[in-house]
């Protein structure tokens, strides 16, 4: 089985969004890890439905897949990055991080999305672990409501340094919740070289029946830093081939939020090197 390569708009933040698309497609990518941010389908502007159509209906004339993800730093705090989260002790700090991840199902639904990627935020000073995931499950609640209704997975990623930080607490997540079935799991495959005591590829092969998202970069042992292919210490065709044997049928995103002044050409350097890791034969168009 093929697996189809996206790369994420967070690595593309000084092109507009068309043009980032169209740079996708003429690259030979299968889909777009769509960031919802002020410069990106930007999820707090006025007339939200319509500017989604316009984009559902972009992705559609490329031919090309999407997953919603939610990382922007600063969409709901200019001052704060990534907050307020799901973890923040003001209960309306946390009500506007779950209403933004609302909102992105419904995005995630009106562009035909295969999933709706977010995190848990870092444990709070003075929380204890306890409370923590109390909040973390009761400001998920309604996410999952909304992703069963619209049939969006949501797939919440281990993020090192957050209190979901590897594929242990999103187990832990599942069975606090029950284990409901729009929950699923998006694998940074290298947070799993930074963090997990597993190599990545045994990591897929472990998470693979909760797979619905998964983001891709180079990485070092013990360093959360998002790295160009060859820049880290990540054997991929082992990776890759894991992840084809799963059957996991989503998209494979690149993952490389601080390369933007770059992004054009590690866009075309990222698919030039993941195709024939992967062993796929779909070729990039001359850009």
């Amino acid at each position: 089985m093929s697996l189809r390569l996206g790369y994420g708009t967070n690595g593309l933040t000084d092109l507009r969004l068309d043009d980032a698309l169209g740079l996708l497609a003429d690259l030979g990518y299968d889909g777009v890890g769509l960031t919802l941010d002020h410069m990106h389908l930007d999820p707090l502007a006025p007339d939200l439905v319509a500017r989604t159509r316009h984009v559902a209906r972009r992705l559609s004339s490329l031919g090309l897949g999407v997953t919603v993800e939610t990382g922007a730093r600063y969409v709901l705090d200019p001052r704060r990055k990534h907050g307020p989260s799901l973890l923040d002790p003001d209960p309306d700090a946390r009500a506007a991080r779950t209403a933004l991840l609302v909102r992105a199902v419904d995005v995630a639904a009106g562009l035909g999305a295969h999933a709706v990627h977010c995190f848990s935020g870092i444990t709070p000073p003075g929380t204890t672990a306890e409370t923590a995931w109390h909040r973390l499950t009761d400001a998920l609640a309604p996410v999952l409501d909304a992703a069963a209704r619209a049939g969006v997975p949501l797939a919440i990623e281990p993020e090192p340094g957050h209190l979901l930080a590897t594929l242990a607490d999103f187990h832990h997540l599942r069975a606090l919740l029950g284990d409901p079935e729009p929950l699923g799991l998006t694998l940074d495959i290298g947070h799993c070289q930074c963090l997990e005591p597993a190599p990545p590829a045994d990591c897929v092969k472990e998470a693979a029946p909760w797979l619905r998202h998964v983001q891709i970069e180079d990485m070092r042992r013990g360093v959360h830093e998002h790295l160009p292919f060859g820049e880290g210490e990540i054997d991929f065709p082992p990776v890759l081939e894991a992840l084809a044997a799963t059957g996991y049928g989503g998209l494979t995103v690149v993952e490389l939020p601080r390369h933007s002044h770059a992004g054009p050409e590690l866009a075309r350097r990222s698919i030039e090197f993941l195709r024939p890791a992967s062993g796929t034969t779909n070729g990039a168009a001359p850009c």
